[in-house]
This record gives structure tokens, sequence and C-alpha cells, in this order.
């Protein structure tokens, strides 16, 4: 169950560490050092934030000179397209240009960090779908224009309810022009569907039969009835704003919104009515190299996908032997691993009731986790962040498409919480046992905790920090995260969960071997599933979604276990060339305090720590 005592025993010394640190990784990080770098890299920032305004609302600066933001959503055109494109050849030209050798340390992981960001955005511009620019500049590969997670329909109603603030009569009248721009959005992708398929781009027929059943089931909502409207008039009345915003709202949705999902609705089902079955990419104009562009987003290394499904194949055996000893000392011997944790899965002990009061059983149980591991923070972190999160189920109209677990992060300016999202469709989905380690990789010392750096520090990294969610980096963390609260002890009495946080890590292996799988190597979705029901024990509900998530967004699910691994990688080796002087504490806030960087040039950082320890 323990993987690393040794780290825990040198986890403490909180004044050493810290004085041990190099300056850009103690608790309060400066501004760079560099006035001219400052100056581009917050020009770079708002130049994004002008692309890309939803960003703007999410990080809690839509205000002062960039509140005309508040009421805008990002253009979804070729036009838009073409201006993300000259902005990051603009951002590479200005970033390359920069004497790096005059940089201290800081300044040169943040010049390195943006500037791959740069160039994967200018990367995206050579395949004619995938978005472009800006999914590159974002770190995520999106071979369709819209599916089951992405795209206005999914993303817009819950931006609105969750991020958009309602406080003012000016939010309330800012809300309502981003109805009218989800609409613009909803017209701006029908057309890109129908490009995209004229290409011979269109998400796997199984796809497409999700896509439709969850427009054609928002479409079939009455207006008044739908939460774009109900969010608005409800948070205006909360807060005192006079005027009938719920009439309004549901008359933008009749006039503009419901039209213009009538047209995509008819473009989806025309440009998916021969689509294939191929669960991979690899089908597509340029196929295999788009999966090596998604592969380098998602990870953030040159890894080929043969290396990396070996390493998924490798761990899982490892982690399943681990998995093994524990369930034969609570009685479990008979079967594979993977069926005696399936067997878990209808086991009483570990199963809440699909109701309401069930729901809310789990939910209530996620925040009694992240209240227990909460005083095991001071002994991973020198930081002190308070790392505030709410706990909420996944919408219920988005819950069909929507991962089964997920992280809103705080707004920079402390006017929202992070949200850890769970999603209860089924309560089957989340038995009792798998909880404590989805709450530590969503919430702390996970998700909510990384985010909060960048939120909490007196002196705040740069804008662009937070621009760039470097996804190997991230979920790297996270899974980390998870291993640590298991190396301090909070399983020490707790052998199911225990199990749950191997399985998990054991999941994260099995999505090297089918992400790749599925698109390098032919695989097909129902391969995909048995592969992961029968190692992992997961239910078979839950795998398909898993497996769907990973048709549409190639190469991500691989950033979770290359992360973690480098991660590891480099606290060994800080292990080894500190020996006594090394502390846990340390080492994890020189990761946190970096801001998130590519696991290129994470070593930089850690070499720096090490130097300076």
């Amino acid at each position: 169950m323990t993987i690393d005592r040794r780290t825990v025993l040198l986890a403490g010394g909180a004044a050493a560490a810290t004085a041990a640190m190099p300056a850009w990784a103690r608790p309060q990080v400066p501004e760079p050092r560099s006035p001219q770098l400052a100056a581009l890299l917050d020009r770079i920032a708002d130049e994004v934030l002008v692309l890309s305004p939803d960003q703007a609302t999410a990080l809690g600066v839509d205000n002062g000179s960039r509140a005309a933001l508040r009421s805008q959503l990002p253009e979804v055109s070729p036009a838009a397209q073409a201006r993300w494109a000259a902005a990051a050849d603009r951002m590479v030209r200005d970033l390359v240009a920069v004497d790096r050798a005059s940089l201290a340390e800081a300044d040169r992981l943040r010049l390195d960090s943006t500037l791959y960001s740069a160039r994967r955005a200018v990367d995206g511009t050579r395949f004619p779908y995938g978005g472009g620019a800006r999914e590159g500049f974002f770190g995520g590969a999106r071979p369709y224009t819209i599916s089951q997670q992405d795209g206005a329909l999914v993303d817009v109603p819950e931006f609105l309810d969750s991020q958009h603030i309602v406080a003012t009569k000016a939010d309330a009248e800012a809300y309502l022009a981003r109805v009218s721009a989800f609409a613009r959005q909803l017209d701006g992708e029908a057309a890109s569907i129908a490009s995209d398929a004229a290409r011979g781009v269109m998400p796997p027929a199984f796809i497409a039969a999700t896509i439709l059943k969850q427009a054609r089931g928002f479409r079939a909502t009455p207006a008044a009835e739908q939460r774009l409207v109900s969010s608005l008039a409800t948070r205006a009345a909360t807060a005192g704003i006079t005027g009938d915003w719920a009439a309004r709202c549901t008359a933008l949705v009749e006039r503009e919104v419901y039209p213009a999902l009538d047209r995509q609705i008819a473009a989806f089902a025309a440009a998916t009515a021969n689509a294939p079955a191929t669960a991979g990419v690899a089908r597509l104009p340029e196929g295999e190299a788009f999966y090596r562009y998604a592969l380098r987003l998602g990870t953030t290394t040159e890894l080929a996908p043969q290396e990396i499904h070996r390493t998924g194949l490798e761990q899982n055996k490892a982690l399943q032997a681990r998995m093994d000893a524990i369930l034969r000392r609570q009685g479990l011997t008979q079967g594979s691993v993977g069926a005696r944790v399936t067997a878990l899965n209808t086991d009483p002990r570990f199963l809440y009731p699909d109701t309401a009061k069930g729901r809310a059983a789990i939910i209530a149980y996620c925040n009694a986790r992240l209240a227990a591991v909460r005083p095991l923070l001071a002994k991973m972190s020198n930081l002190g962040l308070r790392a505030d999160i709410q706990v909420k189920q996944v919408p219920v109209d988005i819950q069909d498409g929507a991962a089964l677990g997920y992280m809103n992060p705080a707004a920079l300016d402390g006017s929202r919480p992070a949200i850890y999202y769970i999603n209860l469709k089924s309560t089957a989905l989340w038995p009792k046992y798998q909880l404590a380690t989805l709450t530590a990789h969503e919430g702390v010392p996970g998700h909510s905790f990384q985010f909060a750096y960048l939120t909490e520090a007196k002196e705040k990294p740069p804008l662009i920090t937070s621009l760039t969610p470097f996804n190997a980096f991230v979920e790297g963390w996270a899974l980390y995260a998870e291993q640590v609260v298991d190396e301090l002890g909070a399983y020490a009495d707790d052998p199911w969960s225990a199990i749950g946080y191997l399985q998990a890590q054991q999941f994260r292996a099995c999505r090297l071997v089918v992400d790749t799988g599925i698109h390098s190597m032919g695989w097909t979705r129902d391969q995909a599933v048995d592969f992961l029901t029968g190692e992992t024990g997961k239910g078979k509900a839950a795998m398909t979604s898993e497996v769907d998530r990973y048709c549409v967004a190639p190469g991500q699910a691989c950033g979770y276990k290359i992360g973690h691994n480098e991660i590891l990688r480099l606290r060994a080796k800080a292990q080894a060339a500190l020996g006594p002087k090394f502390t846990l504490a340390g080492f994890d806030d020189a990761v946190v305090t970096t801001g998130g960087v590519p696991l290129s040039v994470l070593p930089e950082a850690i070499d720096a720590y090490i130097a300076w320890a």
C-alpha cells in the first residue's frame, strides 16, 4: 500500500526546505525579473484573451480594461482561425527574439513554456481540422468540430451558469449578449461541420448518435425551462437586479438559439449520415500525423505511440501485482485481478442508491474525504494554500457526454472557488471504494491544490501561466497527488480505498494502451472497452464513456501516466542528489511553483531546485 515511506520520513523541516529552494520556487514568487519579457508575456496574454474572451471570465480577469470581454464568446469562423494563426506566428517570432541567456531561471522557464505553446499553435495550422492554432495553443487536439464533450452546446450553458458572474445589471446584460453569441457559435460550428465532412472528417457513428441525442434533448426542452434561462433569472433575483431577465433570455433562446441549433442538427445529421464505425483518427486525412501531433500536445514529449503502448502494458502488470496482494489479504483469491475488482462494483457495501438521496450521500462523502486529507497538506507542502473547492454533480443536461469527474479552477481574483464535478448519471458509476482517490485527484492535493497556487500566491505568476495549462503537467501532478495521499498513510486502515487508489493508477496505465491502441493500432471501440473492463474491473458503462472520450480527444488520456512517471523520475533524481537534504515538501513546492510547464521543461526546474538545495 505504501510506495515510499522514506519520502514521508524526509517530509519535515519546513523552514529549511523553504530556505533551500531557489527564489522562484519559494511560496511567494516574484514577477519575471526582466521588464521586457514581462511586457511581452502580458501582451501575449492579452492577445489570447481577446481571441478567447471566455478565458477572461474563467480566470476572473474580465474587468477593468478587459470589461468588454465579459459580453463576448470566442468567434467560430475561418476568419477567427486565421487571426489565431497570425497571432501564433507573431508569438513565436517575438519569443525567439528574446535573449534567453540573459534571463534569470524563473524567466527562462516561463519563456520556454510560452514558446512551447506558441509553437504547438503553429503546428496546429498544418491540419484543416482539429481546431487549428487555438487548440494547439491550449494544448488539446480536437479532430471534430463538436463532440459529446466539446462544442458550444456542451460548453456555453455550463460556462454561463458556473463561471459568468451575475452581480450587477451590467453582468446580466453581458449574460444576454453571450446568449446571442452562443447562437452565432452554433451557426459557425454548423458551417465547420459541413466543410469537415467534405474532407471526410466526421466522428464515428457511435459518437454521432450520442451528439444527436444530446442536441435533440436540449432542443426538446421548452426555452423557459432551460438552465440557460433559470440560471440568469435566479441569480439576478438573488442579487436584487430588477428586470424581467427570464422573459428576455427565453425570447433569445426561442428567437436565436433554437433556430441556430435546428440548423446545426440538420447539418450534423447530414454530415454523419454515413459515418463509419472506425474509432480512431488514422482514417482522417493525414490521420497518423495528426495523432502524433495529438500525443505531443497530450504528453508534451516526443514519445512514439509504440513506446507509450508498451509502457502502459508494463505498468498495468506491475500495479495488478500490488492489487493482488491486497485483495488476497481481504480473502479475495479467485479469478483475475480485474474479475475480483469487478465483483466489488456489485458489492452492497460500496454501492449508493440510485436516487437523489444516494447522490447527495456521494457528494457528502467526497466533502468528508477533502476534510480528511487537508491535515496532510502540511507534510507535502510549505505553501499553506487554502485550495477552496465546491463539490457538485455534473449538470443533468450534459452528463451523458461529460467526463466521469473533472474540476473547474477557481477564478484568479478569488471571486469563485474551484468546482469539483462528479458525474452521477448513475450512482453505479462511482462505488464508494473509488471515491477517495478521485477526490484526491480532483480536489486536494490534486488539481484544486495545484491551481490554487496561481490564485493564492501573494505575488502571482504572469497571467500567461494560467493560460497555458499543460495537460501532462496538470494531470501528472494530480496522479502524483493520489500517490502522496497513500504515502502519507491515508489508507493505512482502509484497504478498500487502497484498492481504489491502485485501480485508479492502473486505469491510467491502461489508458496508455487503449489510446494508442485506438488511434495507432486499429483497435475497435468494443476492443478498447473490453480491455479496460477486463483489466481494471471498472464498470462497462463507465468504460464505454471513457473510450468515447478518447475517440474524440486523442492523446489527452496519455498525459496522466506519462506526466506522473516523469514527476516520479525527477523526484527519485532529487532524492539521490540531495540525500538527507531532500524533503517531500521542498520537492513538491518546486514542482507546483513552476505554475505548470511542459514535461520537456520540468527537468530544468528540478535541476535548479537541486542546485540551490
